[in-house]
């Protein structure tokens, strides 16, 4: 059956449409109260949905908040995205999710997308990128993000911000410390273990990965430790278990004087599937391999041994996105404050028994 009209409520309560709209879609200009009921009665009986789109032209605000993650089954950013839609509830505003993977040519697709559907905000968790291949996308992702903010929008971007957006309003970045909190890791670590470390990352030029090489680097320096190599793969789990595979033949070929390794994934699912691939090839952990990840995502409760990481609030960090962007008259729309993290020492790097 075809959805009823504005024009047909307008018709059986015997008034113009354009008074229909203001009853229906929250204008703030309001019909006397009689009119008013009259046309919710005439609505009601004839089953009208209210657009939504109608609705956000006459409040000035949609009410929406577009919300654009690498991958939502990755417990890091499910947490985050969790994080954004609590903070959304009590701002009473609904969430649109688009899911990219990683690439900036997606992200300004779904940016264009939100825009469209006049969301009054945009939050987008994932690492940045300067890689080669990234610097046309990267270019219309800024281009598309200052057009939404010289429109009105607000951008809460975690991590660092958008390769070359320029717009000087609307833009606010959650900040977080991951070269310093890698560097503080790496301490840590050196303090307990005297052999070897490698550190497996994700692709040159992600700028969380980047970051996190960096600053475990800095505080091997720091413990008058030489530089760890570097094991490049891809930013998931798949890349944390390619790169496992290559480690576990490594120890393998050292044999049992080796003294296996210390290993640092830069984030939590990396770490994972290292850890499976030296499980799959026999080996044990913290026996043979030591190993640490970034993030403290929800899964680490059911993984053995306990994996050392690093732990960031990825709720908070949703939560403080989504209300960085918030409409001015809601009191919120402020710059975040930096978010804390803290290195959390688990079995995985623990000596192992004789």
């Amino acid at each position: 059956m075809a959805a009823s009209t504005l024009t047909e409520v307008a018709r059986l309560a015997g008034v113009s449409p354009a008074t229909a709209s203001r009853v229906l879609n929250g204008s703030a200009r309001k019909p006397g109260k009689d009119i008013a009921e009259r046309v919710r009665q005439a609505a009601d009986s004839l089953g009208y949905i209210p657009n939504a789109q109608a609705q956000g032209l006459a409040k000035s605000s949609s009410g929406l908040i577009g919300l654009i993650v690498h991958d939502i089954a990755d417990p890091y950013f499910a947490a985050i995205a969790r994080g954004v839609q609590e903070a959304a509830r009590e701002q009473r505003r609904m969430v649109l999710l688009a899911t990219t993977g990683g690439a900036p040519g997606e992200e300004k697709e779904a940016v264009a997308a939100f825009a469209a559907r006049r969301a009054d905000s945009i939050v987008i968790a994932g690492s940045r990128s300067s890689r080669v291949e990234d610097r046309e996308d990267n270019a219309e992702l800024a281009a598309e993000l200052d057009r939404y903010c010289r429109n009105g929008g607000q951008v809460a971007v975690v991590g660092h911000p958008v390769v070359g957006a320029e717009a000087p309003d609307g833009y606010h970045v959650v900040a977080v410390p991951n070269q310093e909190l890698a560097a503080d890791l790496a301490v840590e670590l050196a303090a307990r273990w005297d052999g070897d470390f490698v550190i497996i990352a994700g692709p040159e030029g992600l700028f969380t990965s980047d970051d996190r090489v960096r600053g475990f680097q800095d505080g091997l320096s720091r413990a008058g430790r030489g530089p760890a190599e570097v094991l490049r793969s891809s930013f998931n789990r798949d890349g944390g278990y390619q790169a496992g595979l290559q480690l576990a033949a490594r120890i393998k070929a050292d044999g049992p004087d080796g003294g296996g390794l210390g290993i640092f994934a830069v984030n939590d699912v990396m770490a994972i599937g290292a850890a499976a691939a030296l499980r799959a090839e026999g080996l044990r952990i913290p026996r043979d391999a030591r190993i640490a990840g970034f993030d403290d995502i929800e899964t680490l409760r059911d993984f053995r041994p306990a994996l050392s990481t690093v732990s960031l609030p990825l709720e908070d960090i949703g939560r403080l996105a989504t209300r960085a962007t918030a409409p001015r008259h809601d009191g919120d729309g402020q710059s975040p404050p930096p978010v804390t993290g803290r290195v959390t020492l688990r079995r995985s790097t623990e000596a192992a028994a004789g």
